[in-house]
Order: structure tokens, then C-alpha cells, then sequence
């Protein structure tokens, strides 16, 4: 069942941010996710429109939108990638959202099909200077709307 985040669940989602982050991109090194905990937490999350999938009261992915058009975050417990939680989360928000953008790593192919999969196009190429890694800028428009 996907609902609204509410803040009594922000260390959970913090919990599960981590570890699927780290699960999704071995070619980073694990210190920079754990450097990055705090600017996730105290300024992403908190500035973003958040809606968890819950499975027996248990948080299993969540996705967050930045400024009503930026997918800051799409997250799913390892355990349970390739059940097509991302895929409800990710149709969840398109439904309320007429576009949406994403920065994905090149590397993490698996995520690139994922979203194209679902719409979304590359437009174009860009560099993450923190992680010294290239990305795809992805967009996604409702031309039903």
C-alpha cells in the first residue's frame, strides 16, 4: 500500500535509503553514502513530497519529489527489487504529476531500463563531481494530460 510519508517514519526510510543506495550502486564507495546521510535527511527529505510503500506495516520503498518535477529518490529494499514496488511508486507519482526528471547513474543500467521502461527518455549527459561518475538526465511527460 502506497501513503504519504510522515516524519515519525524518517529513520526507517533513512534505514532503507541506506542500504538499497548502497545495494544499487557498488561502483561508489560506501563512505560517501554514509557522508551523505545528513544532507538526505535534513535537507532532501524535508523538502520533498514523500510517499512510502508499506507491506505489513513494514516500509519496503519509498519515492520523493523535489519542487513537484524532480524524482530525488526512488528506493526499494533490496529484498524485494524486481516485485514491482518501484515500478507502483514510480506510476504513483506520475499520476499526480503532468512531467518528471531523474539523474540516474550510467552505471547502474538496470535502473536506466527501468525507467525507460516506463517512459522515460535520456535528454541528456551529465557528471557527478562527488562521486567522479557520469549520469543520464531522464525525463518523463504525460501526453495524456
Amino acid at each position: 500500500m502506497i501513503l504519504p510519508y510522515k516524519p515519525y517514519q524518517l529513520d526507517t526510510l533513512m534505514d532503507l535509503w541506506l542500504e538499497s543506495t548502497i545495494s544499487g550502486h557498488p561502483f561508489i564507495a560506501t563512505s560517501y553514502w554514509h557522508d551523505s546521510r545528513s544532507v538526505v535527511r535534513d535537507v532532501y527529505i524535508p523538502h520533498s513530497e514523500t510517499w512510502v510503500y508499506m507491506q505489513e506495516e513494514r516500509m519496503i520503498g519509498f519515492i520523493s519529489i523535489i519542487d513537484r518535477q524532480f524524482i530525488g529518490a526512488l528506493f526499494v529494499a533490496s529484498s524485494h527489487t524486481g516485485n514491482g514496488v518501484g515500478s507502483q511508486l514510480l506510476k504513483h507519482v506520475q499520476s499526480r504529476f503532468p512531467a518528471l526528471s531523474l539523474e540516474v547513474y550510467q552505471k547502474n543500467q538496470r535502473a536506466v531500463h527501468f525507467y525507460h521502461h516506463l517512459g522515460f527518455r535520456i535528454e541528456e549527459a551529465a557528471w557527478q563531481s562527488d562521486t567522479q561518475h557520469p549520469t543520464w538526465i531522464m525525463r518523463w511527460k504525460n501526453h495524456e494530460k
